[in-house]
């Protein structure tokens, strides 16, 4: 690390305090964000180890592996430096639709399905592969239970000592957007407890037959605030354990989300590398990032930020800090020359 000069780069005082014991926090108090405008394997492997938190015991890295026909998901050769460097695999699970009103998302709804994908999109060839429900699930315990009791995690999850959190961020036709805080919640979902959260806390069991209806989606605020507190749980599952960490990489940046089996085109340009030990700090540091971007002929946020808008996405961030899983003020630091 010898290489990089670490320079503050912004200073962003949002509403609210850090509650989490457990994040790395700047000179004021603020959650700490690092950021690299390079992205490759080398810089994703770089910003992991300035963050200071080193991986340990049976590691799991969530990301998604992208539904069959998108384009956009993190590509098996920028991250395949940081699962050698953690020994870590890949962890998933699977999908809770067969297709929506608007796309053709039916290609991870099975497990055998889904391997399909993973093998198609050439994670298989470069590290291990772990689909956490493939063969069951189990509760954790929430912190707050006024939408969802518990959240339904993969059963794997509990083979797993720590995680790195590896977030593509980019929209989502539900959420508003895709980051952090729902990688660890609809990503550790298993497919009933991805019904369990979008109905929040309605459908504890998926049934294909009411995918779509209004106690599916009915309730937007409900949905995000069940995303938050699902999030929480499986940050705290592994603070109890060896740690967490997240790092979101900002490119192939659509208004929908891997899971989109036909997005809508890119119309921003790549940004970077961004890493924290807290998420909502993460996630409000991204969706900031968006909201300063001049539109030019090569570069417009306007569809995503009306994305994040019009699904009401701020509000899984602002719930988040309320419950303590991390902070809305932090300090972004260039890890760049």
């Amino acid at each position: 690390m010898k290489k990089f000069f670490y320079a503050i780069l912004i200073l962003m005082t949002m509403s609210g305090c850090n509650n989490n014991p457990a994040t790395k926090t700047g000179s004021l108090g603020e959650a700490t964000v690092y950021l690299t405008r390079e992205i490759s394997p080398e810089s994703l492997v770089n910003i992991y180890k300035l963050l200071g938190v080193p991986a340990q015991g049976r590691v799991a890295i969530k990301m998604s592996t992208g539904e069959g026909s998108n384009p956009n998901y993190l590509k098996p050769e920028l991250v395949k430096d940081l699962f050698f460097e953690v020994d870590g695999t890949l962890v998933e699970c699977n999908t809770a639709y067969s297709s929506g009103p608007d796309d053709l998302r039916d290609d991870r709804n099975t497990s055998a399905n889904h391997w399909e994908v993973i093998r198609r999109h050439g994670f298989t060839e470069l590290f291990p592969v772990d689909i956490m429900d493939e063969y069951d699930e189990i509760r954790i315990p929430v912190k707050d239970r006024s939408r969802i009791k518990y959240d339904i995690v993969g059963g794997h999850l509990a083979h797993y000592d720590f995680m790195i959190a590896l977030n593509h961020f980019k929209g989502h036709p539900m959420g508003g957007y895709g980051g952090a805080l729902k990688n660890l919640s609809i990503g550790c979902a298993s497919q009933n407890g991805k019904a369990y959260i979008h109905s929040a806390g309605k459908m504890e069991k998926l049934d294909m037959e009411k995918l779509w209806t209004p106690e599916f989606v009915g309730d937007q605020d409900g949905f995000l605030e069940s995303m938050a507190v699902a999030a929480q749980a499986v940050a705290n599952y592994f603070q109890k354990q060896k740690g967490i960490i997240y790092i979101s990489v900002m490119n192939n940046m659509s208004i929908d989300c891997d899971c989109v089996d036909h997005p809508a085109p890119v119309k921003l340009e790549d940004y970077g590398i961004l890493a924290s030990t807290d998420p909502v700090a993460l996630d409000q540091a991204c969706v900031d990032i968006i909201n300063n971007q001049q539109v030019t002929a090569t570069n417009d946020p306007t569809d995503l930020l009306s994305r994040i808008d019009k699904q009401h996405g701020l509000h899984t961030i602002e719930f988040a800090e309320a419950l303590g899983l991390g902070s809305r003020k932090y300090t972004l630091v260039s890890i760049d020359k």
